[in-house]
C-alpha cells in the first residue's frame, strides 16, 4: 500500500478505539513548537562573548557549524523544510546581529539589532520567542542578578529590561505574543554560608526587571529553575521552589526544563499540579542523560509522557514547548530535524489515544481494562498516521529526510572552514 491507503487503514483502526485521525492532524499542525536557535552553532551567538562559561558546555566538533547570521539562518531554513507545520524560533540575546562595526555590551542591546531575525521571522510567517543571556560573559563570571556586588546586579538588570524591549517589539512586528525567559547560573560549587541572601539579591533583581511598563498580553516572561550545574554543585540560587513561588506571586509563568530537576523527578508527572495554578506553563524539552546534559530530543518514555498530560488535560493551548539541547558532536542540522520530529511525534502518539475512556475507566476503578487498552495502543499504527502529515505538508517521510541533510552537508557544511 502507499502512503495514502496506509493512513486510510489507520484512521479506521483508530476509530474502532474512537480516536479521529483528521482531527488530531489538525491539532499537531496547528501546534507550534519554539526551535531553539543555539544548536546551530554551540551556543556561541554573535556578541564577541567568546567561551562558554556558566555551567555551560558542548562536545564534539562536527564540521559545519554556523559562523554567521547568514548561515546560522539557512541552517535553520533547512530544519523547517525537513519538519511538519510552522513553528517559531527561539533566540538569545547573544544572537544580536551588529552593522557597521557597531558593538554594544548586553545591557545596551536594542530592536535594532534583531531587525534581520524579524525580517526572517516575518518571511517565514514564524514567531519569536527570547532569552537573556546571563552567561558567557565577563560579568557572569560569579554570581548574576543574585551577586552581592550592586553593579553587577544593576549591569544584568538593565539587560534583562532591554530584552523585554526587545521581545515587545519582536510581539508587535509579528503579530505573536513573545515567551521571555529568565535563567541565571548563579550558585556555588562548595556548601554555602548563607542561601538567603543571594535568594534575597535575585528577588530583588527580577522584582526590578518587572517594574518596568510592558505589555503583559504580548510579552509573557517566564522564569526558569535548576537544581545544580557544573560550579553550582552544593547550591542553586534558582531552585525550583524559588522559581515556582516567584512566578506564582508576581504573575509570570514559570517554565520546566525536563533537564534540571533530581533523576527521579519528571516534568510529566508535575504539569498536571502547574497547570492547577497557573493560566499558562512554559516548558523546555530536553534529553537529560544522568544530570542536565542537554541531548537531543528522543522518542522516548519521558517525552511521550509530557506529550500526554499537555493533551490529556486539554492543554494544547496553555503550554508553551521549546526545545533546548546541543550537540556538536554529529551533524547539528540533523539533531534539530530529529528534536522536532520526535517532539511532534510524541504529541501525535498523545492525540491518537482515547482518554476520554481511559479517564472513565479510572473513575470507574477499571484498571485492568486501562493497562490491556494503554498497551495494545502502543502497537497502533502511529507511523502511518505520521508519513501521511509528512505527505500532505510536503516534507521527506521516514528517512528521506536524513538524505537531505547528507546532501546539505556535502554541499555547504564542509566547506566552513
Amino acid at each position: 500500500m502507499n502512503v495514502v491507503e496506509r493512513y486510510k487503514s489507520a484512521r479506521e483502526i483508530y476509530k474502532k478505539v474512537g480516536v479521529d485521525t483528521d482531527l488530531a492532524i489538525r491539532k499537531l499542525l496547528n501546534f507550534p513548537i519554539s526551535m531553539h536557535c543555539w544548536q546551530g552553532d554551540d551556543v556561541v551567538g554573535f556578541d564577541g562573548a567568546g567561551a562558554l562559561s556558566g555551567g555551560i558546555q558542548t562536545t564534539g566538533n562536527y564540521p559545519g557549524k554556523a559562523r554567521t547570521p547568514e548561515e546560522l539562518m539557512a541552517d535553520i531554513d533547512k530544519v523547517l523544510s525537513l519538519v511538519p507545520g510552522k513553528h517559531r524560533i527561539n533566540l538569545h540575546a547573544s544572537y544580536a546581529i551588529f552593522e557597521n562595526g557597531e558593538v554594544v555590551d548586553r545591557d545596551q542591546i536594542e530592536p535594532k539589532h534583531f531587525i534581520k531575525w524579524v525580517e526572517f521571522a516575518k518571511e517565514r510567517g514564524l514567531g519569536l520567542d527570547f532569552n537573556p543571556t546571563i552567561f558567557s560573559h565577563p560579568k557572569a563570571e560569579g554570581l548574576t542578578l543574585s551577586n552581592p556586588d550592586k553593579e553587577i546586579r544593576e549591569f544584568w538588570i538593565r539587560h534583562c529590561k532591554a530584552c523585554i524591549r526587545i521581545s515587545e517589539y519582536f510581539a508587535k512586528e509579528l503579530n505573536s505574543p513573545c515567551l521571555m525567559n529568565i535563567w541565571i547560573p548563579d550558585g556555588l560549587k562548595n556548601i554555602p554560608a548563607d542561601r538567603l541572601g543571594p535568594r534575597q539579591h535575585f528577588m530583588e533583581s527580577l522584582d526590578e526587571i518587572l517594574s518596568i511598563d510592558y505589555d503583559k498580553e504580548k510579552v509573557l516572561v517566564c522564569l526558569e529553575s535548576k537544581v545544580f550545574g557544573i560550579g553550582m554543585e552544593s547550591y542553586t540560587v534558582g531552585s525550583s521552589e524559588f522559581t515556582i513561588n516567584y512566578a506564582q506571586t508576581r504573575g509570570i509563568l514559570p517554565l520546566m526544563d525536563n533537564g534540571h530537576y533530581h533523576p527521579t523527578e519528571v516534568v510529566s508527572d508535575k504539569l498536571s499540579a502547574m497547570l492547577l495554578f497557573n493560566q499558562k506553563v512554559a516548558l523546555h524539552v530536553t534529553r537529560p542523560v544522568r544530570w542536565d546534559s542537554d541531548h537531543v530530543v528522543l522518542f522516548d518514555d519521558e517525552t511521550k509522557e509530557i506529550a500526554k498530560e499537555i493533551v490529556r488535560n486539554d492543554a494544547l493551548d496553555r503550554v508553551l514547548v521549546g526545545l533546548d539541547f546541543f550537540d556538536a558532536s554529529i551533524n547539528r542540522i540533523s539533531a534539530w530535524t530529529v528534536g522536532m520530529r520526535n517532539m511532534q511525534k510524541a504529541l501525535l502518539n498523545a492525540l491518537l489515544i482515547p482518554f476520554d475512556d481511559l479517564k472513565k475507566m479510572q473513575s470507574e476503578g477499571d484498571f485492568t481494562k486501562i493497562m490491556a487498552l494503554q498497551e495494545e495502543l502502543k502497537l497502533y499504527p502511529l507511523g502511518d498516521v505520521w508519513n501521511y502529515i509528512c505527505k500532505i505538508t510536503q516534507v521527506p517521510e521516514g528517512l528521506e529526510w536524513f538524505k537531505e541533510i547528507k546532501k546539505y552537508e556535502h554541499e555547504v557544511l564542509v566547506n566552513r572552514k
